[in-house]
């Protein structure tokens, strides 16, 4: 199954017996149906909308609606179009939150991450809007993180965003085994080992599991982690990890400057003495804002090597 079908079999699931639920954006019901993510959708008593580009007011209506008791999601074709809706993201729902509404409003944008999209099709800072607006956000790559994420949160009452990528969107869904998931879902830990951490961070979690099987095939023992939330939370039991394993791997594949990462990296150096360590990040070139392709570059058997020296 596409991944793009796995998502939108969970939304179907959560939204069709959710009452007065209001459904809105661009062609969510109309046309591609945002690539097959919204397809074939219906809601109980409630509305499913074809709404315009207007990214701004429908933010707006969201809290609305929130404020009138009356839930919604909004889904986004791009998580570019999420700048237009910031000052209700910030300044909107500083009221909003502390009226303490029992109705939920998500918005749901796709992170274009996928390559080749031209410098306004491309952003990729799921961490910025988090931050710039005290907002839960979480996204997610596999059958299970994205399971517990949607079951969990889609319509629970209260606001976030939540994301997934473009890139993977049309890929066989991931199935991997979790061995841990934290219990509002912001992390999820994949593998136990004894030699290294790897931490994942915002869409790459493939390139950790890629990672975690090269370091295998070397004789390296990996745990596996990735960080679901775009908050900062308690990592006590990755901390745990590493404290044990004492290297860490960290990869990140966002366009953030300002990230959690930086802010799990400064604790983890607070509180765990490393033997090594590895931060995998975007490079910064002006190739970057051009048609370009969007994956992390990432020499496996070099880093695994670097972790097999004495």
């Amino acid at each position: 199954m596409k991944y793009v079908q796995y998502i939108n079999s969970l939304i179907k699931s959560q939204v069709h017996n959710k009452p007065n639920l209001v459904i809105f954006g661009q062609n969510v019901n109309a046309g591609s149906c945002l690539g097959g993510l919204t397809s074939g959708l219906s809601v109980q008593d409630g509305l499913i909308i074809n709404a315009q580009n207007s990214e701004n007011t429908l933010v707006g209506i969201g809290f609305g609606l929130m404020l009138n008791s009356v839930s919604s999601i909004f889904f986004m074709k791009q998580m570019d179009f999420l700048l237009l809706g910031i000052d209700h993201l910030v300044n909107t729902y500083n009221i909003v939150r502390q009226a303490n509404p029992s109705a939920s409003f998500t918005i749901f944008p796709i992170i274009v991450d996928s390559g080749y999209e031209g410098p306004q099709s491309s952003l990729n800072n799921f961490d910025d809007f988090c931050s710039i607006a005290d907002i839960e956000g979480y996204s997610f790559t596999n059958k299970e993180d994205t399971r517990c994420i949607i079951s969990n949160h889609l319509v629970k009452p209260g606001f976030r965003v939540m994301s997934t990528g473009q890139r993977l969107l049309q890929e066989e869904v991931l199935d991997i085994e979790i061995l841990y998931r934290e219990k509002d879902c912001k992390y999820f830990q994949y593998s136990k080992g004894e030699n290294v951490s790897i931490i994942c961070f915002n869409q790459a979690l493939p390139y950790g599991i890629e990672l975690r099987n090269v370091m295998f095939n070397c004789g390296i023992s990996a745990s596996l982690f990735s960080i679901n939330s775009h908050l900062f939370s308690d990592y006590s039991l990755i901390i745990n990890d590493i404290e044990n394993t004492k290297k860490m791997i960290v990869i990140d594949d966002t366009k953030s400057k300002n990230s959690i990462r930086d802010h799990f990296i400064s604790d983890i150096l607070d509180r765990c003495i490393l033997e090594r360590k590895k931060v995998i990040l975007r490079s910064s070139q002006e190739s970057n804002y051009y048609p370009c392709k969007d994956t992390l570059e990432i020499d496996y058997q070099y880093i695994a090597n670097y972790f097999l020296k004495k």
